[in-house]
């Protein structure tokens, strides 16, 4: 298995949970969904199988997993290595994606599979389609963009949120991401952070939190939404905070695609939050056969610059949103889909 480098700032004394898949668990696996059909074609018991194929874990780790999903104090970020991955791929698909033509559906068993021992995958319209597995893959024409399509320019620290009518852009967004390697990128740099809300806090001062903890702020909406629903202007939210709860379970939201500070002094807090990230932020450079898990309300997440080549050998993750429950998000139901949402 290829060595991934792992580097942990010593400010942040949030760990990253590392779990380690046997090769003989990884093999049963990998033999087990290499037999599984597309799972967009019945996705109800796609999920059902994959319960029963990754309970082959072994106990402490899926009690790890479980866990992570669970409980108010365990870790933002899951890092989990030697998983299975599909025998063939072919080309990283030119337009984001989704691939035509893959021969199995590996990679895609493991991504939902680890996503069903956190919540449900859930999909948005306004997200790559509403599909339930996203394709992140460079593409030329979104290279310098604050989206997942981007990569000569640094991702900001941001979590994922989801354009709403109500004016919050974080109440209906995803509670978990996963996000899981097929490709990586020509080079190997491409390197995805996360900075933890609880170091953050602790890295700040207190007139920085306060502001922080005020409603002083407007996120944009996803660049997605303003790219293919709002011809390119920005749709900024109601005033938020942008750390809100208890000093020891904080929630933090910020957006990549641009947060207006309502003050000038607001706006030197956002300042020294990014540089707080940067602090305090752990970095992991995913590999085929590894993935993220990732608390998308206990923290924020980055990703580095890397050169992309558009020659079908790109840097190619897959990715689902994850809610504990969809009952919040009822009134956003799509009428034909029990797993999308307006």
């Amino acid at each position: 298995m290829t060595t991934t480098a792992v580097e942990t700032s010593t400010r942040a004394p949030q760990t990253l949970g590392l779990i380690e898949v046997p090769d003989a668990t990884r093999d049963a696996i990998g033999r087990a969904l290499a037999a599984e059909p597309d799972p967009t074609g019945d996705i109800d018991r796609a999920m059902a199988r994959y319960h029963q194929i990754l309970a082959g874990l072994p106990l402490g780790q899926l009690q790890q997993i479980l866990d992570f999903g669970r409980h108010n104090d365990a870790p933002g970020v899951g890092y989990v290595r030697n998983l299975p991955v599909d025998p063939q791929l072919p080309a990283t698909p030119a337009d984001g994606g989704p691939a035509t033509g893959k021969p199995s559906f590996v990679a895609e068993g493991v991504l939902l599979g680890l996503s069903g021992l956190l919540g449900e995958p859930v999909g948005f319209l306004t997200e790559k389609n509403g599909n339930l597995v996203h394709d992140v893959i460079p593409v030329e024409g979104g290279a310098m963009t604050q989206t997942n399509q981007g990569s000569t320019v640094f991702l900001n620290f941001h979590n994922d949120i989801v354009h709403d009518a109500i004016g919050r852009y974080d109440v209906s967004n995803p509670d978990f991401l996963v996000l899981s390697c097929l490709r990586a990128d020509h080079d190997g740099i491409a390197a995805t952070h996360y900075a933890d809300a609880r170091d953050i806090v602790r890295a700040l001062d207190s007139r920085t939190l306060e502001l922080l903890r005020s409603p002083l702020f407007r996120l944009n909406a996803p660049g997605s939404y303003v790219r293919d629903v709002a011809g390119g202007r920005e749709v900024l939210s109601d005033p938020v905070a942008i750390i809100s709860g208890p000093e020891e379970f904080p929630e933090i939201s910020s957006s990549a695609n641009g947060v207006r500070a309502m003050t000038t002094a607001a706006e030197a807090a956002l300042d020294r939050l990014q540089a707080a990230c940067r602090e305090t932020s752990h970095q992991v450079h995913l590999r085929p056969g590894e993935a993220l898990l990732i608390n998308n309300r206990k923290g924020l997440h980055a990703r580095t610059p890397f050169t992309a080549r558009y020659d079908g050998a790109d840097r190619w993750l897959q990715r689902t949103y994850v809610r504990r429950s969809q009952w919040s998000i009822r009134y956003r139901q799509t009428p034909d889909s029990r797993r999308v949402h307006y």
